[in-house]
């Protein structure tokens, strides 16, 4: 029987034909060594690579410097680790003029985000497992601690036989510490009074860290102070922060201390003793501190400070007496008692006064304060930074008040339910005044309590700048422009923004940051023409700008 050309039928498993060995003997000869080579090719050259890479050191190949600059830019746990790479990367880390051991380097992302999830699940507690949480927040804070100690202990113990070993001594410019307040106090301890014994520190920073469960921790110090050798020191900036204040005495090179979150126990002795035993003080910054254990009073005729700044310092009062050198003076939600009048040199003075704690009417204040008790006896000041806030308006607008050499003025966060033509008062007493910047901070309600103004009997020779950040263009508003445009003979330029806000450069200078608007025609048409009709005649060209 003749076999069909092709079977139409489809075999289940077929057999696969062997290859042709012509075939295969014709590739053998042409295409392996061709892909042999090609291969080899590749693997030699990456050898080579390999080979003069290494020949090649390029990171040995830089010099000292270069090598410290990039040791500056990682954290001081990675930079002290490279000590170990060769003998050469073993003497760098000693050259390294900052150290930082901060423990929130060492947390890990997981750490916030189980805070994250405790804040944000108060309100629903049956979405959490809350033992759960906190038992890994403590474990995280458990974890972080024991790494920064390890760190600390072995870099000491490093750094003691480095020193037997017969290498240069170190030399630490800046310390920053930051840990949580725990069972491991002598070894910050340690590491403290071997910074500022041995390695000549200049700029110790020193914060205790409350732990998530525990926020009452605070830091205390051998009774011996920071240091062994107080007076060979040669720290010059000291910041402590939920810290027990230490013994000063014998710092003869500190002229700048911090203090921060102190705890409520701390004697009010303690705080004089800060202006009467370091005569050379001449920075003195307080942030958050209570003086529930009575009144601090400051008299301190040698003292040489000659800024000081109080800050969010409400529970009980400090009095300042005398401060004979004092330049610099900064007075921010703080219960101070003061006479500007003792202060002879005082040149720039930043205050912020808050009168009601609810942001509702129902709290009333009485606006009865004379502003005697806060700007009177300035007499010397040439900037001058002005925040009184509240629901309404807590002062008398007719206080006396003379500031015979105030050259810039700057009153910020006047809220909008007030009179905003209340800043008249400053004008006024400000004869030689050349800038005037006002920011004025939405409010709920509309303006109330409008003060009842006399005309004008005086002209002001020397404003030449007049800035109001917040402007609406409300009736109360465009009166005390046109105001300031008539009495104001030199008065050069007016701007008017809607949107801004004040950037503080320190406490004692400021920037306006604007953000573009774009009034409707009719509205910028309006409130130019109420402009025109209220000032008239202007004594100088004067150029307004309003965005």
């Amino acid at each position: 029987m003749r076999m069909p050309l092709f079977s139409r039928t489809r075999r289940r498993n077929p057999k696969s034909r062997p290859p042709d060995k012509r075939a295969v003997a014709a590739f053998r000869a042409t295409h392996r060594p061709r892909l042999w080579s090609g291969i080899s090719k590749k693997r030699s050259y990456r050898r080579r690579v390999l080979s003069a890479s290494c020949r090649h050191d390029r990171l040995s190949a830089l010099t000292d410097d270069l090598l410290l600059l990039i040791l500056q830019r990682v954290d001081t746990r990675t930079a002290l680790g490279t000590a170990t790479l060769s003998k050469r990367w073993a003497c760098l880390p000693r050259c390294l003029g900052a150290l930082d051991f901060r423990v929130s380097d060492i947390l890990p992302a997981r750490y916030y985000e189980c805070i994250r999830i405790r804040g944000e699940a108060a309100h629903f507690p049956f979405i959490v497992n809350f033992d759960v949480n906190r038992a890994t927040i403590e474990r995280y804070e458990r974890r972080a601690m024991r790494a920064i100690v390890s760190s600390i202990n072995n870099f000491l113990d490093a750094d003691d036989d480095q020193d037997m070993g017969g290498l240069c001594p170190r030399s630490v410019q800046t310390l920053r510490l930051q840990f949580f307040v725990a069972h491991c106090s002598s070894s910050i301890n340690r590491l403290i009074a071997k910074a500022t014994d041995s390695w000549g520190v200049e700029d110790l920073e020193v914060s205790a860290k409350s732990t998530f469960w525990r926020q009452d921790g605070h830091h205390r110090f051998p009774h011996h102070g920071l240091c062994n050798n107080p007076h060979k020191s040669r720290l010059r900036n000291l910041k402590l922060a939920a810290c027990h204040i230490p013994s000063l005495k014998g710092f003869h090179a500190l002229s700048s201390l911090v203090l921060q979150d102190l705890p409520e126990s701390t004697p009010t002795a303690a705080y004089e003793t800060i202006f009467t035993l370091c005569p050379q003080l001449q920075t003195l910054h307080l942030k958050s501190c209570t003086f529930n254990q009575g009144v601090v009073a400051v008299h301190a005729p040698k003292s040489k400070i000659k800024q000081l700044i109080m800050e969010d310092c409400w529970f009980g009062l400090i009095k300042l007496h005398t401060l004979p050198m004092l330049e610099n003076l900064a007075v921010v939600e703080s219960n101070v008692s003061y006479n500007l009048s003792s202060f002879p040199y005082l040149t720039h003075f930043n205050i912020a006064v808050r009168r009601g704690i609810l942001k509702t009417r129902f709290v009333r204040v009485k606006n009865d304060h004379d502003l005697n008790e806060y700007l009177g006896g300035t007499s010397g000041i040439t900037n001058l930074i002005v925040r009184f806030t509240g629901y309404d308006r807590w002062f008398k607008p007719w206080s006396p008040l003379l500031f015979p050499k105030l050259r810039r003025l700057l009153v910020a966060d006047v809220p909008s339910s007030w009179d905003v033509s209340w800043p008249r008062l400053l004008i006024e007493a400000a004869p030689c005044l050349e800038s005037l910047h006002i920011h004025i901070a939405p409010w709920e309600e509309e303006p109330r309590d409008d003060i009842s103004w006399q005309s004008p009997e005086f002209c002001h020779n020397q404003l030449k700048e007049l800035v109001i950040i917040g402007f609406q263009g409300t009736e109360r508003q465009i009166y005390f422009v046109n105001f300031v445009i008539k009495v104001s003979m030199s008065l050069q330029l007016v701007f008017l923004y809607k949107n801004g806000y004040v950037q503080d450069k320190g406490h004692w200078d400021w920037d306006i940051v604007t953000r573009q608007y774009q009034w409707l025609n009719e509205e910028k048409v309006k409130i130019l023409n109420q402009i025109a009709d209220g000032a008239p005649c202007a004594a100088t060209p004067t150029q307004l700008v309003l965005k």
